[in-house]
Order: structure tokens, then C-alpha cells, then sequence
């Protein structure tokens, strides 16, 4: 069992890429339902606030650190994540991994037509990936249990969820035992990416841990989001930070 470090009150896995991506096809294999949170700094930020969306990531089976900020926050107490482990690299794991098994897998959000652009992308990629189904992440209350049937008629043991935070943590955490034995994971913008419609910040950027900062000044709009950055290193700083358990 990884180490689990305690970021504001959030305990975050001590996990590689690799080991992350172990967790969920063991659950797959023995068809457990699970659910996956990927934690920066905004959504730990969120959760002082948000008391729903704490519960849900102190009860999640694993929150992974996606965020530099969350890396940072450890490093202030002496600890250190093995490594980051964001959304989109783990999204694309998980459909790696999912071509070669033929898990069967369904993505549900983003706007209309960018999950079946990220899954044509994905098979260009990685082979036959076994998409069971796509949804957007626009639907009515009407539309919601019939979506929530299909999901779970069509078999699928990987459903990943792109409705934003903490909308789409709320929504596996409400749903998830309707769902069918099938592993959960929030990717907030992740079919964005798949799909080509965004791009992620350069290599450099990434390892310099300044993806924030280039998504800023491709989305300027992000600027009032960007404000949870200077209170989280203020929560931080004021010895609320971390503690490994």
C-alpha cells in the first residue's frame, strides 16, 4: 500500500503513473468500483470551502497528485511525491492499457463531438481501443438516468468523466454505485486535449512546473481561477501544509 500525504486536510496517494494506473485495472480485474480523484492546488483550495467536495476526496478509493502545487505543498514539509500525475497523462495510460485488454471504456463530457474527436485521436494512437459509448457533458435532469443506464448496459469498467470541478466528483460520487462494477476518474479538460482542441503547455514548461502559467496566457480568461494559487501557498504556509500518514 503507497503512502498517502495529507495536503490541507486531503490526503493525497503517494503514487507513480504506473502504480496509479496498476490500481485501477487490479479493481477492473476483480470488479470493484472505484473512484479517482486527480488533485491541484485549485480543487484543494475548493475543498476548504466546498465541505461536499472535501468528503468526497477524504472518501475517494484515490486522489492522485495532478498539480505542481500540491508537489510544492509536500516539499514544504520535508516529503516529496514520487512523481506528478495529471489527469491527461493518466487518461492516456488508462486508454493505452485499455487497447491491449479491450477494457471496455466510456467517456462522458466535454462539449458535443470532442469525446468521439479524442477517441478517433486515441486510436490512431494507441489501436482498437473498446469504446463502449460517449456522452457530452451537456444533458438535461430528463436525459441523466438514461445515460446512467447506458453507461451501465453497455458493460463499462472505465468511465471517465470530464463535467469540470467539482461538478463531475460530485456526479461519480452520487452515482457510482449505479454505474455497474466500473472505475470512476474525473479529467476536468482532459478530452480538450485528447481531441486537439487545447494543447498542453511545452515539455520544458511541464518539468519546470509552469503548466499554470502557460495555460494562463493561452486562457486569460483563468485569471479569477488562478487566484486559488497565491491562498493556497498562503494555507501553506500558515503551517496548515502537510503531514504524511
Amino acid at each position: 500500500m503507497s503512502s498517502v500525504i495529507d495536503i490541507l486536510s486531503i490526503p493525497i496517494r503517494n503514487v507513480t503513473l504506473r502504480e496509479a494506473g496498476d490500481f485501477v485495472f487490479k479493481c477492473v480485474e476483480e470488479g470493484k468500483v472505484a473512484s479517482i480523484a486527480t488533485a491541484n492546488a485549485e480543487m484543494v483550495m475548493l475543498a476548504q470551502e466546498d465541505r461536499e467536495l472535501a468528503d468526497i476526496l477524504r472518501h475517494a478509493d484515490m486522489v492522485v497528485p495532478d498539480g505542481a502545487g500540491v508537489l510544492w505543498a509536500a516539499e514544504q514539509q520535508g516529503k516529496k511525491f514520487q512523481e506528478r500525475v495529471t489527469g491527461v497523462d493518466l487518461a492516456c495510460s488508462l486508454l493505452r492499457e485499455a487497447a491491449a485488454r479491450q477494457t471496455a471504456v466510456y467517456l462522458f463530457g466535454g462539449a458535443e463531438g470532442v469525446a468521439d474527436q479524442a477517441v478517433a485521436n486515441m486510436k490512431r494512437l494507441y489501436g482498437d481501443i473498446h469504446i463502449v459509448g460517449t456522452h457530452s457533458g451537456f444533458f438535461s435532469a430528463a436525459e441523466e438516468q438514461g445515460i446512467i443506464d447506458e453507461i451501465c448496459s453497455k458493460g463499462t469498467q472505465i468511465l471517465l468523466v470530464a463535467l469540470g470541478v467539482p461538478k463531475q466528483e460530485k456526479w461519480i460520487r452520487n452515482h457510482l454505485y449505479e454505474l455497474g462494477p466500473c472505475v470512476c476518474m474525473g479529467v476536468g479538460g482532459t478530452f480538450d486535449v485528447l481531441s486537439g482542441k487545447a494543447c498542453r503547455a511545452p515539455k520544458w514548461m511541464q518539468e519546470h512546473r509552469l503548466e499554470w502559467l502557460y495555460r494562463l496566457m493561452k486562457e486569460p480568461t483563468r485569471f479569477k481561477r488562478m487566484l486559488a494559487l497565491p491562498k493556497f501557498v498562503a494555507a501553506v504556509k500558515c503551517g496548515k501544509g502537510t503531514k504524511q500518514i
